[in-house]
C-alpha cells in the first residue's frame, strides 16, 4: 500500500526511481548520459538535498540549477517536448510510489520548476 512522502528516505526512493527512468529514456536520456555526462554518485545526493529542501525545508542543498540548465542548453538545445517528458516521468514516478497531499505537492512543484526553467532558458536565447 502506498503512503505519502514523509522524509529523506522517501525522497531518495523517489529520486533514484525517477533517474533510473531518465537514464534509459529514449528522448531525454542522452542529455544526462552523453551531453552533460552526469556523475550520478555526485548528482543524486544533490537532488536528495534539493527535494528535501523544497518539500520539508530541511536538507543540505546549495546550488544554482537555473544557471546549470542555461549552460546545458548551450550544449544541446532544450525544448518543450523534452521538459514535458521530464514532467511526465516525474509525475509517473511519484504516482507509482506515493499518494497523499505531499505527493501532490511534489508533482505541482516539479511541474512549476520545469515550466519556469524552460521559460528562463528560452528568454536567455533572445
Amino acid at each position: 500500500m502506498k503512503s505519502d512522502l514523509g522524509g529523506k528516505e522517501d525522497i531518495e526512493k523517489l529520486v533514484n526511481s525517477f533517474y533510473d527512468k531518465v537514464k534509459s529514456d529514449e528522448l531525454i536520456g542522452f542529455i544526462f548520459n552523453e551531453v552533460s555526462e552526469v556523475n550520478w554518485d555526485h548528482h543524486l545526493p544533490i537532488m536528495y538535498g534539493f527535494w528535501e529542501m523544497m518539500l520539508f525545508g530541511t536538507g543540505q542543498y546549495k546550488g544554482d540549477p537555473m544557471t546549470k540548465h542555461i549552460e546545458l542548453d548551450k550544449k544541446t538545445e532544450l525544448n518543450e517536448i523534452q521538459f514535458d517528458r521530464w514532467k511526465k516521468l516525474f509525475t509517473e514516478t511519484v504516482d507509482e510510489l506515493f499518494t497523499g497531499s505531499k505527493a501532490d505537492e511534489t508533482k505541482q512543484r516539479a511541474n512549476h520548476i520545469a515550466s519556469v526553467m524552460l521559460y528562463r532558458i528560452q528568454q536567455t536565447r533572445s
